[in-house]
């Protein structure tokens, strides 16, 4: 089974957000509907094992910044993949809060929804969480897809980079995320020992050769 296939679904890219107390915090997920519009209700999807779906039903609600096509991949990989239990994802990233409190982030996105938790649903690996829309802000910008995320966003060069004269025979991929560095700063070997993932921050060090 081609199970790839799903990648050419019309997935969003967003970041949810809640509160841990009072302290904001959040993930990234590609799957967010909107399911009636009398009541205006929308269904987030999150996995059991992030720290953002016990806050969400500790809170009873959540935000949802719709991400733009501009949206860095370090801001991705840092609501992505880091835990909210031990790292303020926030600390780094210009955040506003919504009327109930909810984190929202200001630079590249479409906008973005408040939601108060009207009902959950645990399936075997994620919960389904139903939100009342409770406030909406617009924001200039094209949306990422799941689609635009994986190949250009994760993808091996920029959109507008040159084409290789040589390809590359032999990758240096993130055992996390999967990035493969693509060479556009030079040799893999002679990165500084600093350089780290550009999706999820792993150390350079971690990265493994394939080729």
């Amino acid at each position: 089974m081609d199970t790839m296939v799903l990648r050419n679904l019309t997935y969003g890219m967003f970041v949810l957000g809640t509160k841990d107390g009072s302290r904001p915090t959040g993930c990234t997920v590609n799957s967010v509907i909107q399911v009636t519009s009398e009541p205006l209700l929308i269904m987030a999807c999150v996995n059991h094992q992030n720290f953002t779906n016990q806050c969400i039903k500790q809170s009873q609600g959540f935000s949802v910044s719709i991400l733009s096509e501009e949206t860095p991949a370090a801001a991705i990989g840092n609501f992505g993949f880091r835990s909210g239990r031990d790292t303020d994802k926030f600390a780094s990233i210009p955040y506003g809060l919504t009327e109930r409190g909810y984190p929202v982030l200001k630079l590249n996105t479409c906008g973005w929804l408040e939601c108060t938790l009207e009902s959950f649903t645990d399936l075997k690996t994620h919960s389904l969480f139903i939100g009342r829309v409770t406030g909406a802000e617009s924001a200039v910008g094209s949306p990422m897809t799941y689609a635009y995320y994986h190949r250009v966003v994760k993808g091996k060069a920029p959109v507008n980079a040159p084409i290789f004269e040589k390809p590359l025979e032999r990758l240096w991929t993130c055992p996390i995320c999967g990035y493969q560095y693509d060479g556009s700063s030079g040799p893999f070997e002679d990165l500084p020992n600093s350089w780290k993932c550009p999706i999820c921050g792993v150390e350079k060090g971690m990265f493994k050769q394939a080729g």
